[in-house]
């Protein structure tokens, strides 16, 4: 029997905590601690996918986009390459750190990084309704003149009282260019990491050349469907939180440690799971068992070693696991 196939993606706490400042030490230390978890299962035989998110960075990336137009008269670079250099600069560090973790385990593997674009339908509905916040906030005066110089939209910023941030949209994603390169070089025993911050968004026109848009993909999406697409066996989502609840921070609170399709698809749409952060998880993961995919599994990355934690989502109940 072959080594399963696992994709992991690192949620935004694995490399950058709400409280800190950012500094590339700090992220490398969590980088290292997140990493170090992923030894137990490459110790039970097997390979690996890795995604990663890109909002604080991303987000950073774009500030200094804008600073460098306003003091130095720097062309701004459009989202396409600001995820780009996201994805380049994370991974790198990713691939650092994780080489390093494996050579004091004593284990020998290659690590890649691939820089991946995702093809989006240019008529998705999301074109039409962008909702997806990004950069810096700013006052009204300065965005309804980025709005004229540059035909961005935006939204008020509900935690900043007269501030407005810019709003792009967020595509289903539809594929993975390279996506047989990737599932080859995991089956052959190599660690990739791939489809960070969502991948770049992309679509191919009427000759078939791919195409930017200024848009951004949902990473755990991004993820389920290149899980999908390599065939793997399982989906991991690494999160802040060991279980999926319902009834979240309330009195009757639950923990749903075993759940199959049916049960935590109704879950989700009686609205059990917060739009913004634990909705689209669940999404992902159904999505990856619905095109075939064996287990999702969420929980924090500590977690993984000790089975009897974190939320596993099968097709049917799988008793057995208990």
């Amino acid at each position: 029997m072959g080594k399963k196939l696992a994709v992991i993606a690192l949620g935004g706490n694995a490399l950058l905590r709400d409280n800190q400042a950012g500094t590339i030490e700090e992220q490398e230390k969590n980088a290292t601690d997140t990493l170090n978890n992923l030894i137990f299962l490459i110790k039970e035989g097997y390979e690996l996918v890795i995604t990663h998110g890109n909002g604080p960075q991303v987000g950073n990336i774009l500030m200094r986009n804008d600073a460098g137009e306003q003091m130095y008269n720097i062309a701004q670079m459009p989202i396409d390459i600001c995820v780009a250099d996201s994805q380049g600069g994370i991974g790198y560090m990713i691939e650092r750190m994780l080489r390093n973790v494996l050579n004091r385990h004593g284990i020998e593997k290659n690590v890649v990084c691939i820089v991946t674009q995702v093809i989006v339908d240019k008529d998705d509905p999301a074109f039409r309704d962008p909702q997806k916040r990004i950069g810096k906030i700013y006052n009204k005066e300065q965005a309804d003149i980025l709005a004229a110089q540059k035909n961005w939209v935006f939204k008020e910023e509900i935690k900043s009282e007269g501030g407005f941030r810019r709003v792009v949209p967020s595509p289903f994603p539809t594929g993975i260019i390279n996506e047989s390169v990737i599932r080859d070089l995991a089956k052959a025993g190599n660690i990739l990491i791939a489809a960070g911050g969502g991948g770049v968004p992309v679509f191919l026109d009427e000759n078939n050349d791919i195409r930017t848009t200024e848009a951004v993909v949902d990473k755990d999406l991004a993820s389920s469907l290149l899980a999908t697409k390599i065939n793997a066996d399982e989906f991991y989502i690494l999160t802040d939180v060991p279980y999926i609840y319902i009834n979240y921070k309330k009195p009757e609170q639950e923990i749903r440690e075993f759940l199959n399709y049916a049960d935590a698809l109704k879950y989700l749409n009686e609205g059990h799971f917060a739009k913004g952060s634990m909705a689209p998880k669940i999404q992902a993961c159904l999505n990856f068992i619905k095109n075939g995919g064996r287990m999702s599994v969420i929980t924090e990355a500590f977690k993984l070693e000790d089975k009897s934690y974190g939320s596993k989502i099968t097709m049917e109940y799988e008793d057995d696991r208990r």
